[in-house]
């Protein structure tokens, strides 16, 4: 009797040991095969599995029911793999002893509740020492960083708002300025109005909607006139074109026109955002790739303005998100009327006033049926769907009488809560190296959170609401910050970071002297080495490099064939141009420092650059390097650099002295 008793206590001992751990064993378990049917985002049959307090008693024999029936129909999950016999027998023994949790377990919060989704307010501002609001929410009653150098944060404002290092002139003009305050917003002004802030930041814009000027695929022709929405951008940006009305522009800027009576032709170009994408001219099936054009602009609008990747909805309701395929199909029913002009493979424009511009056209006025494609497939129609907005978004849809407009007119209303702090967010990003949310494109719930949630708000709120939309005053409003014009360190706001290929291009140009200033119209072709040509069918055409003199042109200007990327853009990290870029990624790889170091474009300018030392430095050698120094990095030689480069040009040449200075780490970095 005594050996039966002993055996149940190691009995009941065992089961004790053998009872699964609900953070190691249960919730991971919830959370890889059932939490995308049953958790925050969604709840089929109302039941919530995400979390232990959540899990009811009354449906635990139910649970296991499901997880064990051999009926298709019946069985959970739904699709895969079925659980495994370990671990439905985790399962059974976590309930057999009343499904324990932690006390302390966080509750995730409704997708409703997340705080992109929530209306724009005005935070109170922080106690502060600091009287700059971006300064008193970031540094609160602490003290700020130093300031960079003088020297240090004209060359990077100016490379900052331009893409072009300061002048000697300019420099000058600097030193005899007493550097206060006052002199340095006067700077930033000077910047904001010249052309070349226009041409430096469209590139950032570009990057977001996928801009090119082909459309890719194996004949990947040019897409006809589509530089004048380049040209759009750049002037739409340099005349303060207020955002909310940058926006509806190219989403709608034709049915404004309808509406206000007026053909307005600027309004016309801005809708080439639509048509930006790339084609597929003979594709093997037409009805799928209808679908895949309507998706490109559906998917880049969404993250473009929204932040949100709604693209993945396109074939079952979001994974991760509170985005239904419904939600998606009646956002395509929005741009569903929309046809692209073209003969055959040929695409052609439409003419407005005798200008010919890249855009879609609706050739009638009775709107397509839009259906919900089961499983993405254009074979399988669902219910039909009527435009609308993303339910989360809006407890009451705006009017869509002009479909398009309609769309563009809530995006850029106040009252959204996501189009003021997505592009407030890319402007941080662009003047600091990272945003305060660190995935642009994603303000959902797999997004990242932001690192200053009131600030954000606060930028946001005053951004539409004192700034009325203006960017010029949200770039004044940062880079008089002492956040921005503090100097660098490994924990500073303000990230070391490369510029781009554009910049690092156009500074070359620039201190070489052979910038060519002519703006907008049609691309230039750079000249591509003709080993890049080689896999080519038709290398004796595909590429007609235009000449120097046109090919010294802005980078921005340059023509970006989706099939032949230029190879210094594509090695130093060129946006991808398939889809939405956010940021661009930044690479350290070995073909970088021998296009920088070898390419012939580099070696090109650095000829030039010898040349300009000479004629303005004469033949001494201090002089000449005293001058190079000034105008490629902002600042005049140490001793030791004066003594180390005076040495190198007893052996070397002034022009292999302008190909190392152009090599400088100080050189493609800001500072």
């Amino acid at each position: 009797m005594k050996c039966i008793v002993i055996s149940m206590l190691h009995a009941s001992a065992s089961l004790v040991i053998a009872a699964p751990d609900y953070e190691k064993d249960i919730k991971p378990l919830l959370k890889e095969r059932c939490v995308s049917c049953h958790g925050s985002v969604k709840q089929k049959g109302d039941l919530r599995l995400d979390a232990g307090a959540l899990i009811e008693n009354g449906v635990h024999a139910e649970l296991i029911s499901r997880v064990t029936s051999h009926d298709e129909d019946e069985r959970m999950p739904p699709e895969g793999a079925r659980l495994t016999e370990k671990q439905v027998e985790a399962l059974r023994q976590w309930f057999a002893v009343g499904a324990p949790f932690p006390s302390d377990e966080v509750i995730p919060k409704k997708p409703s509740e997340h705080w992109s989704f929530q209306p724009v307010t005005l935070p109170q501002m922080p106690e502060s020492v600091h009287e700059h609001p971006i300064d008193a929410f970031v540094f609160g009653k602490h003290a700020v960083p130093p300031q960079a150098a003088p020297m240090a944060l004209l060359r990077r404002v100016y490379l900052d708002l331009t893409g072009l290092p300061p002048t000697i002139a300019e420099q000058d003009e600097s030193h005899r300025s007493n550097r206060s305050y006052k002199t340095y917003s006067a700077v930033i002004d000077r910047l904001l109005d010249s052309p070349h802030y226009g041409e430096r930041w469209a590139r950032h814009w570009l990057d977001v909607v996928r801009y090119a000027d082909s459309n890719g695929y194996e004949r990947d022709a040019e897409k006809p006139f589509v530089w004048r929405y380049r040209d759009y951008v750049i002037e739409a940006l340099n005349k303060d074109k207020p955002f909310d009305h940058f926006v509806i522009e190219q989403l709608a800027g034709d049915e404004l026109n309808q509406k206000s009576g007026i053909r307005n032709q600027e309004s016309i170009i801005a809708t080439g955002f639509l048509r930006l994408g790339h084609w597929d001219d003979e594709p093997a099936d037409p009805v799928t790739d209808r679908y895949d054009q309507l998706d490109d602009i559906v998917s880049t609008t969404g993250q473009a303005f929204l932040g949100l990747t709604i693209g993945c909805a396109r074939c079952h309701d979001h994974k991760f998100e509170p985005l239904a395929t419904r939600d998606y199909y009646s956002l395509v029913a929005v741009f569903n009327p929309l046809e692209r002009p073209r003969k055959g493979r040929t695409e052609l424009t439409v003419p407005v006033n005798g200008t010919e511009i890249y855009t879609w056209k609706e050739s009638s006025a009775k709107a397509p049926d839009t259906h919900v494609l089961i499983r993405g497939s254009p074979s399988r129609l669902g219910d039909l769907v009527q435009p609308a907005v993303p339910a989360i978004l809006a407890k009451t849809h705006p009017s869509f009488s002009n479909r398009r407009l309609g769309l563009a007119q809530w995006i850029a209303s106040t009252d959204n809560p996501l189009t003021a702090r997505v592009i407030v967010n890319r402007v941080w990003q662009q003047h600091f190296g990272q945003g305060l949310v660190t995935t642009a494109n994603d303000f959902g719930l797999m997004g990242a959170a932001p690192s200053h949630p009131e600030l954000l708000d606060w930028l946001a709120h005053w951004f539409m609401h004192d700034a009325n939309w203006s960017l010029k005053k949200l770039h004044r409003l940062i880079l008089t910050s002492r956040a921005w014009q503090s100097i660098k360190s490994p924990d500073a706001l303000m990230r070391y970071r490369r510029l781009e290929v554009e910049a690092i291009r156009d500074s070359m140009l620039a201190v070489s002297g052979q910038l060519n200033p002519k703006r907008f119209g049609p691309a230039m072709k750079p000249g591509i080495p003709k080993a890049a040509l080689e896999a080519n069918t038709d290398k004796e055409k595909i590429w007609q490099a235009s000449d120097e003199r046109e090919a010294s042109r802005r980078s921005i200007y340059a023509f970006i064939k989706r099939g032949l990327v230029v190879p210094m853009l594509e090695t130093l990290d060129l946006a991808d141009t398939v889809s939405s870029c956010p940021q661009r990624q930044v690479t350290t790889v070995a073909p970088q420092a021998l296009s920088l170091f070898n390419g012939d474009f580099v070696n090109q300018q650095a000829k030039h650059f010898a040349a300009r030392l000479k004629r303005e430095a004469g033949d001494d050698a201090a002089k000449q390097i005293t001058l190079a120094w000034r105008l490629a990095l902002c600042r005049e030689p140490s001793a030791s650099e004066l003594k180390k480069m005076s040495a190198f040009l007893w052996e070397e040449s002034l022009e292999q002295a302008c190909r190392v200075i152009l090599n400088l780490n100080e050189f493609v970095y800001p500072e």
